[in-house]
């Protein structure tokens, strides 16, 4: 539920400034969809199996489960990575060159991580990998227990871990140590915190912005891939089912976490957001019989 109101109220926010959006902004909106994507396609089937205590469905439901879990979760940590890149861009580009990056640019960059998500999801569909239950039982995905005794899947498992995972989270760390750097040089020149520019104070709040947001996905994830890679080099039943199930759980609560970080940081957001809910509170007066039949006037001023 935090997750499809919370991307909900991002995505709103996005289509009323879509004239005014810049374009780095844009792979937030991607990120957005990418993770109420997610909880609308995966969400429902594993809460109904969790009340089932069993999986429900057989195995054409569980290798879509796995699918689209891989799909959204490598489309995400594609985005954070270029995030991170274009941040990296603008913060030590002029003025001049971070124009460069163009709507259009940021659009062809998404549509390659869109593509790139998807051919990585199908590999395992195409006899390299493969998609299965979790030890817990109520949940797919890649089958990890599996690659120990494959070299077939042991070969993805390594490719996907570097192309995936290490080298994007290397590349996000590198690029926000770089900003830091920057910044930090920045303010030592300026003696006087008073005379920092306020394009200097917007850019060190958009990036601790950016930097929460990679902070978090990572570290929701790094869990799971932890009792994953156990997994590949021992028995799953090594592994008490709790302990692979709260990983999970904590993997994917990743998906509501960044609308809270832009209510924070972003007044634009706030602002938005308090008009959707007057919009709504408006409408919850409007729609209701007993008050506009008995109050009109009122009604009319509470709108």
């Amino acid at each position: 539920i935090l997750t499809v109101l919370g991307n909900a109220a991002v995505l709103a926010t996005a289509v009323k400034r879509s004239s005014l959006l810049k374009s780095p902004e844009l792979l937030t909106v991607n990120l957005a969809v990418a993770d109420i994507g997610m909880a609308l396609s995966m969400y429902p089937l594993a809460i109904a199996s969790a009340w089932n205590h069993a999986w429900l469905g057989g195995d054409a439901s569980c290798v879509y489960y796995a699918l689209m879990g891989f799909l959204f979760g490598v489309c995400s940590m594609m985005t954070l990575c270029a995030m991170a890149v274009i941040r990296f861009l603008v913060t030590n580009s002029s003025k001049s060159n971070s124009n460069k990056i163009t709507k259009n640019t940021v659009c062809i960059l998404i549509a390659f991580i869109w593509l790139y998500s998807l051919l990585w999801a199908i590999l395992p569909l195409l006899g390299w990998g493969y998609y299965g239950p979790e030890p817990f039982g109520i949940s797919c995905t890649i089958a990890w227990s599996k690659f120990h005794n494959s070299s077939n899947g042991f070969s993805f498992i390594l490719s996907m871990f570097l192309l995936c995972t290490v080298l994007p989270a290397l590349t996000i760390v590198a690029c926000y140590l770089g900003i830091a750097w920057k910044v930090h040089k920045a303010y030592q020149e300026i003696q006087n915190i008073d005379r920092i520019p306020n394009a200097a104070k917007l850019e060190k709040k958009l990036t601790l912005m950016a930097v929460l947001i990679s902070v978090g996905f990572l570290s929701s994830w790094t869990p799971y891939a932890a009792a994953s890679f156990w997994s590949i080099f021992n028995s799953s039943d090594s592994l008490q089912p709790v302990v692979t199930l709260l990983p999970c759980l904590f993997a994917k609560s990743s998906t509501a976490y960044n609308p809270f970080i832009y209510y924070v940081f972003s007044k634009t957001f706030r602002c938005e957001v308090k008009k959707l809910q007057c919009c709504w509170g408006w409408r919850g007066h409007y729609f209701s019989s007993d008050n506009s039949a008995e109050h009109p006037v009122s009604t009319t001023r509470s709108g």
